[in-house]
C-alpha cells in the first residue's frame, strides 16, 4: 500500500497547484493556441524548511567558472575558499535556512485587508440602519415605557409574585 507522509503529500499537491496556476500551463483558448504544459514527471526545485533536499539543483545550466568549481569540489574541501564554498552552495540551493526563516511583512497586508473589510462592513451596516431599516416603534421610547410601568402598577398586575408584588403602594417606591 502506498503511504505518503504529510510533508510529501503537501509537496506533491503544491507542485500540481503551481503547475495548474502557472502561465506556462494555462490554455489560451481565446487566442487559438495552447502553451506548453509543465511536465510533472521531471524533478522540480523548491525551497522548503520541512524538506531540505529538493529533487534537482537550483542551477541546471552551469557557466564555465561554475563547471570548474564543480570539478574542484570533487577534491579535498580544505583547498576551497569560503567564497568558493558559498558559490557551490548557491549552485545547489537558492536560499539558506536563515533566508527561508526571515520574516516577511505579509502580515501587514493581511491585517490591512482584514481592517478594510471590517470597515466596509461597518459602512454597509450604517447605511442599512439609516436608509433600509424602518425607525424603531414608539413603544421603545423611555417615556412610553415609564407610562406603561405606571399603568401596570395602577392595574396591580400580578400582585402576588409578579410585577406589582415588588412595588410598595404605601411609600410609592420599589421594595
Amino acid at each position: 500500500m502506498l503511504c505518503l507522509t504529510a510533508g510529501r503529500l503537501g509537496t506533491l499537491l503544491s507542485r500540481r497547484a503551481v503547475a495548474a496556476l502557472s502561465t506556462a500551463s494555462t490554455r489560451m483558448a481565446s487566442h487559438g493556441h495552447v502553451s506548453q504544459q509543465a511536465d510533472m514527471s521531471l524533478p522540480m526545485y523548491w525551497d522548503r524548511r520541512d524538506s531540505p533536499l529538493p529533487d534537482r539543483p537550483y542551477n541546471n545550466s552551469l557557466t564555465a567558472t561554475e563547471e570548474s568549481l564543480k570539478q574542484k569540489e570533487k577534491g579535498p574541501w580544505n583547498n576551497l575558499s569560503k567564497e568558493e564554498k558559498i558559490a557551490l552552495y548557491r549552485i545547489m540551493f537558492k536560499d539558506t535556512y536563515a533566508e527561508m526563516k526571515k520574516p516577511s511583512s505579509e502580515w501587514k497586508t493581511v491585517l490591512g485587508g482584514i481592517f478594510f473589510f471590517i470597515g466596509f462592513t461597518g459602512l454597509v451596516v450604517l447605511w442599512q440602519r439609516i436608509y433600509v431599516y424602518p425607525h424603531p416603534p414608539r413603544t421603545f421610547d423611555e417615556e412610553w415605557e415609564a407610562k406603561q410601568v405606571k399603568r401596570m402598577l395602577d392595574m396591580r398586575v400580578n400582585p402576588v409574585q409578579g410585577f406589582s408584588a415588588k412595588w410598595d403602594y404605601e411609600k410609592g417606591q420599589w421594595k
